[in-house]
C-alpha cells in the first residue's frame, strides 16, 4: 500500500531506457515521476545524431504500445532488410534477409536524440510528472519504498525506484550495488559515410584483426559506421583529414561498398564491459546501461535495456491482472534474476564473439571464415540467432 504522497515509481534518468520506462509504466496506470539532471537536446533532421542503434521489432513494439514509436518511424527511423557479416580473412557470408525470414525488416537504424525527443514529447500526455532539472543527491529507504531528496531541495517518495542515469549512476552508487567492469582498451569510432556503391537496405559488418567494422543503412543515402579499433589507432583515425579517413575506410571495407567518403565529423568512445552485480537493493532497481554495458558488436546495448522495461513492465501487468502487490519484493527480485542472467549471458557471448574474430592468429584466422560461412548454410541456426535478436522466442 502506498503512503499518502508516495507515487508508485520514480525513474531516475532520461535517455532512451528511463524515458521509456517512465511512459511504458505510466500507461500501465502507475503514479510515475521522471528524475534528470538536465533537458534533451530537441532533435534536429538537418544534423543527424552519431549516436544510432540497430533498433529491433520487440523494442518497436514496446514503444508502439506505449504511443511513441508511430512519431519516431514517421520522423526518421531506416528500416533494414539484410544483414551480412563476414570475416577479412576469408571464408563465405553470414546473411539474414528479411524475405527469408518473413518479416517485412529485420529493425531500424534509429538515432539517439530522435528516440528521446518523441519518448518526451509523449510523457506528459501519459502524466508522467518530470522534475527537470533535477538531481539526486541522497535516498533513504525502508520496507515501503525509497525517499530521493533532489539538489533542487525537493524530496520525491515512491514506492519503487528505477535508476536508469547511465553506467556511471549516482542512484546505483547510493544504492550500495556494486559493479564488475572490464576494459577493452578499444574506441568504437562513428560518423556518416557516402559510399560508391548503395546501402541496399542492408547492415553491413565485416570482422578485421583490430575490431569489427559496421555500416548501418541510413537515410538519404547515408550510412553509418561503428568502428572499433584499439585505443590508440582509434585515435590516429580521428585526427585524419576527410580524404584519407574514406581511403581507409574504403580500405578497411575491402571495396565492398565501393569508394567511402566522410559526410560528418567523427566521435568515438571507449568500450568496456560493465555488469551490475545485483539490481536490486530494497526498493532500487537498477536498468539499461546502470545496470550492464556491453560491446557495441551486436548493436544490442539499448535493445537489451529496453527489455528490462518491457519485463518489468510484464511482471506488473501480471500482477495487475492478479490483483496482487505488483511491488512485492519477491517479483521484484525475480525480475532482477530473470534480466542479470539474460544481460549478462549476452554481455559474455558479445565478448566471446569480439575475442574470437579481433585477433590475426593464424589457427583461428583459419577457422573463422568457414563458421561464418556454415552457420549460414544452416536455416535453422540462422533463424535461432535473428529471433534471439529480435527478442523472440524461437519457434
Amino acid at each position: 500500500m502506498k503512503r499518502r504522497g508516495q507515487i508508485d515509481v520514480a525513474v531516475v534518468g532520461g535517455g532512451v531506457v528511463g524515458a521509456a520506462c517512465a511512459l511504458v509504466l505510466a500507461r500501465e496506470g502507475l503514479d510515475v515521476a521522471l528524475v534528470e539532471g538536465r533537458e534533451p537536446l530537441s532533435w534536429s533532421p538537418a544534423q543527424p545524431d552519431l549516436r544510432v542503434y540497430a533498433f529491433a521489432p520487440d523494442n518497436a513494439a514496446l514503444l508502439d504500445e506505449a504511443g511513441a514509436w508511430s512519431a519516431v518511424r514517421d520522423a526518421r527511423a531506416q528500416p533494414y532488410r539484410r544483414m551480412r557479416v563476414w570475416d577479412a580473412g576469408g571464408g563465405d557470408e553470414l546473411r539474414f534477409d528479411a524475405d527469408a525470414l518473413g518479416r517485412t525488416q529485420l529493425g531500424w537504424i534509429v538515432e539517439n536524440a530522435l528516440l528521446v525527443d518523441r519518448l518526451w514529447a509523449a510523457l506528459p500526455a501519459a502524466g508522467v510528472q518530470v522534475r527537470c532539472p533535477a538531481r539526486v543527491e541522497a535516498m533513504e529507504q525502508d520496507d515501503t519504498g525509497v525517499t530521493l531528496r533532489l539538489d533542487d531541495g525537493s524530496r520525491l517518495d515512491a514506492r519503487l525506484a528505477v535508476a536508469a542515469d547511465g553506467a556511471d549512476s549516482t542512484l546505483r552508487r547510493l544504492a550500495g550495488l556494486e559493479v564488475a567492469a572490464h576494459d577493452y582498451a578499444q574506441r568504437g569510432v562513428v560518423a556518416f559515410v557516402r559510399t560508391g556503391m548503395p546501402h541496399e537496405d542492408t547492415a553491413w559488418q565485416r570482422f578485421l584483426p583490430t575490431g569489427p567494422l559496421a555500416f548501418l543503412p541510413f537515410a538519404d543515402g547515408l550510412s553509418s559506421i561503428v568502428w572499433t579499433l584499439p585505443d590508440d589507432e582509434a585515435q590516429r583515425v580521428l585526427t585524419l583529414d576527410d580524404a584519407a579517413f574514406g581511403r581507409e575506410l574504403t580500405l578497411a571495407m575491402g571495396g565492398k561498398l565501393g569508394q567511402v567518403d566522410a559526410a560528418s565529423p567523427r566521435a568515438a568512445f571507449p568500450l568496456k564491459r560493465q555488469l551490475a552485480k545485483d539490481y536490486v537493493a530494497g526498493r532500487i532497481v537498477v536498468a539499461g546501461d546502470a545496470a550492464h554495458v556491453v560491446h557495441p558488436l551486436a548493436g544490442q546495448g539499448v535493445n537489451l535495456g529496453l527489455r528490462d522495461v518491457a519485463a518489468l513492465r510484464d511482471g506488473i501487468r501480471a500482477a495487475q491482472g492478479r490483483r496482487v502487490d505488483w511491488a512485492a519484493t519477491h517479483r521484484i527480485e525475480r525480475w532482477a534474476r530473470q534480466r542479470r542472467s539474460e544481460n549478462a549471458t549476452a554481455a559474455y557471448a558479445f565478448e566471446g564473439i569480439n575475442r574470437l574474430f579481433s585477433n590475426d592468429e593464424m589457427h583461428l584466422t583459419l577457422l573463422r571464415g568457414p563458421l561464418l560461412g556454415l552457420a549460414g548454410k544452416l536455416p535453422p541456426l540462422v533463424d535461432f540467432f535473428w529471433r534471439h535478436a529480435a527478442g523472440q522466442r524461437a519457434r
